[in-house]
């Protein structure tokens, strides 16, 4: 197995970290009051949104499992889904440095290094994807 797959491998089963905090944001951001505020449509639209970003996250994690070998292999099929991957992470990271204040959620130790620890966890996922799609030597 090569050093890209095992960081792929490792992408992977990551993902399904990410579901564990991602679990914990409608908890953490009082959504089911914050939500009541709102119309039903943009009540049914967050809930919407979030479920299909939870599958995306599933998508990607169950993929990177089981396709690292492939992920890794550098073809075109592969290098696009690293890149596209890799965009998806890299735009969530930006947007958590220019878009999100959660400084007033950040109130116990526990979610400022679940917090911080997402955003490594982002860097790496950006990281590890944008090698594997764009290293040189890849196949093509």
């Amino acid at each position: 197995m090569t050093t890209l797959q095992v960081l792929i491998l490792i992408a992977g089963f990551l993902h399904f970290g990410v579901l564990i905090a991602s679990a914990l944001v409608p908890q953490v951001l009082d959504w089911k009051g914050e939500l009541n505020r709102v119309s039903k449509l943009t009540r049914q639209l967050v809930w919407t949104h979030g479920v299909f970003i939870v599958l995306t996250i599933i998508g990607f994690g169950v993929l990177a499992v089981l396709n690292a070998e492939a992920l890794a292999a550098g073809n075109m099929l592969a290098r696009s889904l690293a890149g596209f991957i890799a965009v998806f992470w890299g735009g969530r990271l930006l947007l958590q440095y220019t878009w999100f204040d959660c400084r007033d959620y950040l109130k116990t130790p526990v979610l400022k290094w679940g917090y911080h620890g997402l955003t490594l966890v982002f860097t790496y996922f950006t990281a590890v994807f944008s090698f594997a799609a764009l290293r040189p030597g890849g196949a093509s």
